[in-house]
Order: C-alpha cells, then sequence, then structure tokens
C-alpha cells in the first residue's frame, strides 16, 4: 500500500493558460479552495471533493452536463513512477497511448506523482431546483439537457416523483438558501432514523419517500454559489452505490424497464435514484469512451452502519444497463470479471499494451485489478 497522504502540494498555478499542476495526494476539497484563492476552478467535479484529485482522475469520476467530460477527459499532463522507478511524464502530444491509457488506470500503471489539470476562471453556478412528475421529465429531457449546463435528476421510484437540478453558469451574486435545520437535523439525522426503521418495516419506505417528496423536495428554490459548492452533492450517510454509464439515447428506455422491474416485484428500493449526463471522450478506459452517456447511480443506505438486503436490486439493475451497452462506474459496485469487461472497451489491448510496458512483472496488480483487469503478464 503506498499512501500519497503529505505528497499533497500545488506545484504550479498559471492564472494566463488556467492550468495548475498538483501533486498526486492532494485533495480536491483543498485544490478548490486554492484555485478560488487564485481565481480559478475547476470546470467540472463529481459529487464529493474528500477524495484525491489524482484518485478521481483514476477511476473515471464524473459529473453532469451533455457538453462537459469526466474529470480526466481535462488532463494535459501526467507524471507517473514505473514500477523499475524511473519517472516518465506523457500527454498527448509526447505519447499519446501511453497518456491516453494512465488518464483512467485504476493504479495499474503506475503511482501518479502529479498531473496538470486545465482549468477555468472562477465562475458562479445559479441552480433551480424543482419537483416534477417522471413521465413529464422523460417527456422533456431533451430540452431540459440543453437548457441547463449541468442537469441532474433525482428520480423516487416509490413515488414517480423526481426533483429537477437546473445548473448554468451565471454571473449573478451568490444567494444561499440552505437551513441547519432543513439540510441537517432533517433531511440527514431524522431521513436517517426513518431509514432505520424501515429495515424493521420495509413497508414504511413508500411513506418516507413521499415526506422526502412532499416536504424536502417539492419546493421551488432558487441558489447562486461558487462552482464546486454547487458541483458538489451531499451524499447523506453511509451507503453503497451501484452507477453505471450507457448511450445516452437509451435513457428513457432503461429508466422504464427500471420501473418496470421495481413495479413488478414490488421491491422497497432506497431512493432516490440520481441521473446525470457526460459527453463522449477517447480515453481507454473511460466508461464515456466514443459515447455520450446517461450515468445512472443507485443506491442502498446503511442507517448507522446496519446491512440492508440489496442483492436483487443490485443483479436487476446491472442485467437492465448490461442490456443496455452500459459500462459500470470504475470506483463503485459491480461483478463483472475482465472478460466481460474486455468487450466493453474498443482499446482494452491497447491499454494491457501500456501496462504491459510499464509494469511487466505486475508489482502494481492486486486482488481487486485481477478481477477487473485480468492479471499482469508478470504476476504471480
Amino acid at each position: 500500500m503506498v499512501s500519497m497522504r503529505h505528497f499533497n502540494k500545488v506545484l504550479q498555478v498559471d492564472k494566463e493558460n488556467c492550468t495548475v499542476v498538483v501533486e498526486g495526494g492532494v485533495v480536491l476539497s483543498d485544490l478548490n479552495e486554492i484555485l478560488a484563492d487564485n481565481g480559478l476552478a475547476l470546470g467540472i467535479l463529481g459529487s464529493i471533493s474528500y477524495i484525491t484529485l489524482v484518485g478521481a482522475i483514476s477511476t473515471g469520476v464524473h459529473g453532469t452536463g451533455i457538453n462537459y467530460g469526466i474529470t480526466s477527459s481535462y488532463v494535459k499532463e501526467v507524471t507517473l513512477m514505473k514500477a523499475d522507478g524511473d519517472v516518465i511524464t506523457v500527454s498527448r502530444e509526447t505519447d499519446e497511448k501511453t497518456f491516453l491509457a494512465a488518464c483512467v488506470s485504476l493504479g495499474a500503471l503506475g503511482v501518479i506523482l502529479s498531473v496538470k489539470i486545465q482549468c477555468e476562471p472562477a465562475f458562479h453556478l445559479e441552480q433551480i431546483r424543482y419537483g416534477a412528475k417522471r413521465k413529464k421529465v422523460m417527456g422533456e429531457l431533451d430540452s431540459l439537457m440543453a437548457r441547463a449546463d449541468h442537469l441532474r435528476m433525482m428520480w423516487y421510484p416509490l413515488t414517480d416523483d423526481c426533483t429537477v437540478f437546473e445548473t448554468k453558469r451565471s454571473e449573478k451574486p451568490i444567494k444561499r438558501s440552505r437551513s441547519w435545520f432543513w439540510e441537517i437535523a432533517v433531511s440527514y439525522h431524522l431521513v436517517q432514523f426513518l431509514y432505520w426503521l424501515s429495515t424493521f418495516l420495509p413497508l414504511l419506505l413508500p411513506a418516507i419517500s413521499w415526506f422526502c417528496v412532499t416536504v424536502l423536495e417539492s419546493q421551488r428554490q432558487e441558489i447562486v454559489d461558487r462552482s464546486d459548492r454547487l458541483f458538489n452533492f451531499d451524499c447523506l450517510f453511509d451507503q453503497y452505490v451501484m452507477e453505471w454509464a450507457f448511450p445516452r439515447e437509451k435513457t428513457v428506455a432503461v429508466i422504464e424497464e427500471l420501473k418496470r422491474w421495481i413495479d413488478t416485484t414490488g421491491f422497497k428500493v432506497h431512493f432516490p435514484i440520481e441521473v446525470r449526463f457526460t459527453k463522449a471522450d477517447d480515453i481507454y478506459l473511460s466508461p464515456c469512451y466514443a459515447q455520450d452517456s446517461c450515468y445512472i447511480n443507485i443506491v442502498s443506505f446503511r442507517p448507522y452502519g446496519k446491512e440492508v438486503p440489496h442483492e436483487d436490486y443490485w443483479k436487476a439493475f446491472q442485467d437492465i444497463v448490461f442490456k443496455a451497452g452500459g459500462r459500470p462506474h470504475w470506483a463503485k459496485d459491480h461483478t463483472l470479471t475482465s472478460e466481460e469487461l474486455s468487450a466493453m472497451y474498443p482499446r482494452w489491448t491497447d491499454f494491457q499494451m501500456v501496462r504491459q510496458r510499464l509494469d511487466p512483472d505486475g508489482m502494481f496488480t492486486n486482488t481487486n485489478l485481477e478481477r477487473v483487469l485480468g492479471p499482469g503478464i508478470g504476476s504471480n
């Protein structure tokens, strides 16, 4: 195990070209503050910022927006240490194949010492949040995606309601409408307690869903804030998660199929189901390789750490998105092996050739990588 915790310096800030070079252990929350102090911001972020930038890049973390790629697609340069101790720096211009393998590498190619990433001048986001029925949202999906720079949807299948987050770049001053009582006392502590009760009485889940939609999510809200604060999202308490990316044009069909399974089986799924959108790229192991994608994220909460059965739900969802031509998020739960995954990625062989060249003895191979990537050429 290699810890990069103390390898966390910002090495260069280039305000003119809006780029930064950071060491491999820089945490996104710290980077967001440093960028803000220098009048810069990342152009896209995922839901959380308590992970490292390199961790986000290595596993293909994404935000949302049909004109925005995953975090890795904004990387300009990668410096990594190979298994033999040599340090190399790669970019599209100097070594395109190694670069496109390194941008989503799962840690299989070496230790990423630093990255250069493209930023933007600091900006605000304006978010309009409102409730709507699923059928209405599905019918207007194309116009919603075109209207919002960053569209996110939360679907509550037990009531068939949605919360829509339309977010766009803005020059308006910061305007927050958050309350400790509603955001922490109710949305976090009370909802966790209600979920805990539902582990004994699953029939409570539709009522809890109704409460969350009606009391917490139905009111229209308008917020303007610093970009990273609105890109990030409170994921509440402990949870299991599974997320897949699949061709964007299949969004409605996948959601309809998942709804049919929920309605047919009567499975009391946890909510919400999160829907986001991302632009295609050319990174070898990106779930968005060569396809504009919809990401759907399902959850099974663990209130106060309590285990909740979710295996049937996981299997059904995985089967649906697999058939739709989906690819799993590398940092979230799935049961696929390298045999199945290799068929999903047209540049799989190219990645493996880079892996063989940089780590011929399989030094960076572990149990999980053996499952999802296959054993390194020289692994024992």
